[in-house]
């Protein structure tokens, strides 16, 4: 085995996944880049895309970057395809990061439903006691403004029936809830931080 072949096999993995949401999409994978900067000796971040979040990378025109920053991105064939449900039971990640999550992922998620590959991983995950985090995009009710991939803004008003999803997954053992962007920051200091 070569040294690099070694060194990569010592490095914990990471899953992050991407769903169908756009918001908060471009600042979370400004701060995943710099996570895998700041942790490349220790940390192997291997990215999962929702169906959904296959598009909406493309549509925000950062597909490209988000496969020239990571090795390993991965398309959603179906809900265990590809196995991160089962690689999530079998402790092969450190922890799972969804992020952003859309309101339908935590809506699914808070109810229990596996029909999607991030959605099962989270929930396998959570069975087997693993650590899981979540980013929801409907985080709290009110009206927030987003940016397009145009550039252009748009208001939004954030339904209390998506924020009070998103209060359901904080009550999930194992699993925590995440803010902002800057919260994946804290995230990897306790895990990989000495």
């Amino acid at each position: 085995m070569t040294k690099e072949l070694a060194k990569s096999a010592r490095r914990k993995k990471v899953a992050w996944g991407i769903t169908g949401a756009g918001e908060m999409l471009t600042e979370t994978l400004e701060v995943m880049k710099q996570m895998k900067l700041q942790y490349q000796h220790v940390v192997d971040i291997q990215v999962y895309l929702s169906k959904a979040g296959s598009q909406v990378v493309k549509y925000y025109k950062i597909n490209d970057d988000l496969r020239m920053s990571f090795d390993r991105v991965l398309v959603e064939v179906d809900s265990n395809s590809p196995f991160l449900a089962g690689w999530m039971q079998a402790g092969k990640f450190e922890f799972l990061l969804v992020a952003p999550a859309s309101s339908n992922t935590v809506a699914k998620i808070a109810g229990g439903i596996c029909d999607t590959m991030l959605c099962n991983a989270v929930i396998m995950g959570l069975k087997a006691l693993a650590s899981v985090y979540v980013m929801p995009t409907d985080y709290r009710e009110g009206t927030v403004y987003t940016k397009l991939p145009n550039g252009t803004r748009m208001k939004l008003r954030i339904r209390q029936e998506d924020a009070k999803n998103a209060q359901k997954l904080s009550n999930m053992e194992n699993l925590a809830v995440l803010e902002r962007p800057s919260d994946i920051c804290k995230v990897f200091a306790k895990h990989f931080s000495t």
